[in-house]
């Protein structure tokens, strides 16, 4: 076997290895939560598997499962993440419907900003099989 042959060979290998693992961390993104006490002004996620970095970010939704106004963000990082607290940007009430979703960090201005607003590409978010990446709570 020639040095550019066993190169190619390997180069192949590598990419069909990272292709891999790229497809299976896509397969696991998720968010797991339950219903929570929100009086505090916080919302917790208990564990978040994300595909790169980026924010858990809280929408307020209803029966129609419509991600509506963000309520609060939080960073997180690639690969899974355990107990993330978002802080409430204003008040929640008891039997309000949160829901928790994954973002990217992607085509905003700043890194470690989060720029979102609905409806926006800046920081938005994250989907799968054009399925979003989240959860839905009742605030309790």
């Amino acid at each position: 076997m020639t040095k550019l042959t066993s190169f190619i060979t390997t180069t192949i290998a590598s990419a069909a290895i990272a292709t891999g693992a790229f497809a299976a961390a896509h397969a696991s993104l998720g968010v797991t939560a339950s219903d929570q006490d929100v009086s505090g002004g916080t919302v917790t996620a208990a564990e978040i598997t994300a595909g790169e970095n980026g924010w858990l970010v809280v929408h307020r939704t209803d029966d129609t499962m419509k991600p509506g106004p963000v309520v609060g963000y939080a960073p997180i990082k690639e690969g899974m993440n355990m107990d993330v607290t978002a802080i409430l940007t204003e008040e929640v009430a008891s039997g309000d419907k949160l829901m928790l979703m994954v973002h990217s960090e992607a085509g905003g201005m700043k890194t470690g900003v989060f720029e979102y607003t609905l409806g926006a590409k800046e920081d938005g978010p994250i989907k799968v099989d054009d399925k979003l990446v989240m959860s839905v709570i009742s605030a309790q």
